[in-house]
């Protein structure tokens, strides 16, 4: 049962859509995800109301620092993972978060401001290491990256986390339009029309080797819980 939080102080980090794609990706591949919603924004659980979901994949909205350890303990029977969305903002939920993670998760677009907000999340952790002897695994993700150009401040914040010595996961979540239309009309990338989406089997791919990376990261030891999407509708 592990937990898996995403966080960056700084809203608009590309967070919610990371979050979005693991979740639906590791219940299309059989595992039961529980999503801790602690974004005032609740764009998880407004997405969610749009979305007629596979059973595996639950959504509690309106988390706080207050009831983030009884969701998980109410529900640690029904999850094979706990996948926790942060405020994009400095919160006091952060460091309790971070004390109940099996993974730290920090989405960073290729910005300065981006990674300051990252920096922040790395500085805490960094902190708890120090002084509390606190040692959470933590990466970084990449988001909302052109598929076609490089910028040149994605390449300083790569070079940046590089001289940090940073896990920076090897696949970037491309910025892709799939990911904003299941927001906007909910559902999964494995329920949008392949005719009317631009570039989705990209997109799942996208999602996929996201969905693996984190996996060999954060394994869930009793694998055999997970039952294969295919199997559950024969």
């Amino acid at each position: 049962m592990p937990v898996i939080t995403f966080a960056n102080t700084k809203g608009g980090a590309g967070k919610t859509t990371a979050v979005l794609l693991l979740a639906t990706e590791l219940a299309e591949q059989g595992y039961r995800v529980t999503i801790l919603d602690a974004d005032p924004q609740q764009w998880i659980a407004r997405w969610h109301g749009l979305s007629s979901v596979d059973e595996r994949l639950k959504v509690i909205p309106y988390v706080t620092a207050d009831t983030v350890n009884r969701q998980i303990s109410q529900n640690k029977s029904r999850a094979d993972y706990f996948i926790l969305d942060l405020p994009g903002s400095q919160s006091p939920l952060l460091p309790k978060a971070i004390g109940l993670s099996d993974h730290v998760l920090i989405p960073i677009q290729g910005c300065a401001m981006d990674a300051l907000g990252g920096a922040n999340v790395l500085e805490l952790l960094r902190y708890l290491e120090e002084k509390a002897n606190l040692q959470v695994p933590h990466s970084v993700v990449l988001t909302r990256v052109n598929s076609m150009v490089t910028t040149r401040a994605l390449l300083a914040v790569k070079m940046l986390l590089a001289q940090r010595n940073v896990d920076v996961l090897n696949t970037p979540i491309i910025e892709r339009s799939a990911f904003r239309d299941i927001f906007d009309i909910g559902g999964t990338l494995y329920t949008l029309d392949e005719g009317r989406v631009s570039n989705l089997d990209k997109a799942r791919q996208n999602a996929r080797c996201f969905a693996l990376e984190m996996l060999r990261r954060v394994p869930l030891h009793d694998r055999s819980k997970a039952v294969p999407r295919s199997r559950l509708i024969a």
